[in-house]
């Protein structure tokens, strides 16, 4: 289970490191107004016009021209592919000349006077738009990955967010305990088609209930998320639930714990007896285990609601469609899911149940305590942090060393001098006990 942590985490920190750097420096370096020249070695009408853009230059002084050469240079002709992109038009021959969102292909006296027009109204009006800065703002992240082609990061930040904070989701003792209980009772009876049937539809109606519970957060942050108190209550709910989760990594289950409470145990143990135990139709068994999965998503909202609000609150704020929405949301769901449908695959196959000890709990705890805490902290230092996929990611990255640096320390680096932190020692040996 931690290993498919760490390489997850591993994944993302390979992604980041292939992010390159912007190509468009040059065109970053140059100040004022830009004249963007896309020409070609060996073409005449490119020489022609070279002697009239220094002329401008030299009677302009905050004009600059910026000039790429096509013909022999494939970076280059990217760059021209970028601005033909954003302004719409097909860059089929040289030279190209780009003045504010003015394009000219080909050169002629007709166009020298439009060019300087062009750059006397853009230079009267400072604020102007300059289309070099658009698209050099968009090859910034853009990379180009192997199989998937050209990668937009800017675009894929959201759904990059959705699918490590539903990843790290799944991955609820809680759900997990009850998931892996609910199968031991059901394989018990030595039936694998009713194992099938139980563990199916548990998993089917806890998702919509989860996925209806996160929704309605959605909803209400659409409608109040834009105000500023309202997001300071976001991070501070993201902090708690950081905290609480790290507490309980060193004190499992001691003071304030979003676990599944003692006291609730017996009459959930009781209620899976019944609906796996009692004699049932195939209509009686769905409906008791949908009946099941209704009330044991009503006792798991304690330990799940952080990371559903977080990532409501990053949803919001982006104000996306209903659709793209949707899509996000059966993504965070299909991932949320993939822990629990390993478990019920194998239980079905096997007829063996896994069961969830607490010391998964507590390193579960651990992962999602610092993801939590983190995350609270951007949303107040600057949520717009994880609205560029580069900044998300090393969000991210930087979880992932604190955690393996917490463990590390706590699990090995402190035993060697004799120091202890936490109950875990105490709760093995009062274990121990009670088995004798």
């Amino acid at each position: 289970m931690n290993k498919k942590i760490s390489f997850l985490f591993l994944l993302i920190s390979i992604l980041l490191l292939l992010s390159t750097s912007p190509v468009f420096a040059q065109a970053n370096e140059a100040v004022g107004l830009n004249i963007y020249f896309f020409w070609g070695d060996g073409c005449p009408h490119c020489a022609e016009e070279e002697p009239f853009l220094e002329t401008l230059e030299e009677k302009y002084p905050s004009v600059t021209v910026v000039d790429y050469e096509v013909w022999y240079n494939e970076e280059n002709q990217k760059i021209l592919s970028e601005f033909g992109k954003t302004l719409d038009f097909d860059p089929s021959g040289v030279p190209v000349t780009i003045i504010g969102d003015q394009v000219w292909i080909g050169f002629s006296e007709e166009y020298k006077a439009e060019m300087e027009n062009t750059i006397q109204n853009l230079l009267q009006n400072p604020d102007g738009f300059d289309v070099g800065e658009q698209v050099s703002s968009h090859s910034q992240h853009m990379v180009t990955l192997p199989i998937l082609g050209e990668i937009d990061l800017e675009k894929q930040s959201l759904i990059i967010s959705t699918a490590i904070i539903g990843f790290v989701d799944g991955f609820n003792p809680c759900s997990l305990w009850v998931l892996s209980v609910l199968l031991a009772l059901t394989i018990h009876s030595g039936s694998r088609r009713k194992t099938l049937i139980v563990g199916l539809t548990f998993l089917i109606v806890t998702a919509i209930v989860y996925g209806l519970f996160i929704t309605g957060v959605f909803t209400l942050l659409s409608y109040v998320g834009y105000l500023k108190w309202i997001q300071i209550v976001v991070a501070v709910i993201a902090i708690v639930f950081g905290i609480v989760n790290l507490k309980d990594y060193f004190w499992y289950k001691e003071g304030l714990s979003f676990t599944i409470s003692e006291k609730k145990k017996p009459g959930l143990y009781k209620n899976m007896r019944s609906t796996v135990v009692t004699p049932r139709s195939i209509v009686g068994l769905i409906g008791s285990s949908a009946a099941l999965a209704v009330g044991v998503s009503f006792i798991e909202f304690s330990c799940t609601a952080g990371f559903p609000v977080i990532w409501s609150n990053l949803v919001s704020a982006n104000q996306i469609s209903v659709v793209s929405y949707l899509l996000l949301l059966g993504l965070y769901m299909l991932i949320y899911l993939l822990d629990e449908l390993v478990v019920f695959g194998v239980a079905v196959f096997t007829m063996q149940a896994s069961h969830v000890e607490e010391k998964h709990g507590r390193v579960l705890k651990l992962v999602s305590g610092v993801i939590m805490l983190i995350l609270g902290i951007v949303m107040v230092i600057n949520p717009a942090w994880m609205n560029d996929l580069r900044t998300s990611l090393l969000v991210f990255f930087i979880a992932l060393i604190i955690t393996i640096l917490i463990f590390v320390v706590h699990k090995k680096i402190l035993p060697k001098f004799g120091i202890t932190i936490g109950n875990e020692s105490q709760q093995k040996q009062r274990k121990k006990k009670q088995r004798r």
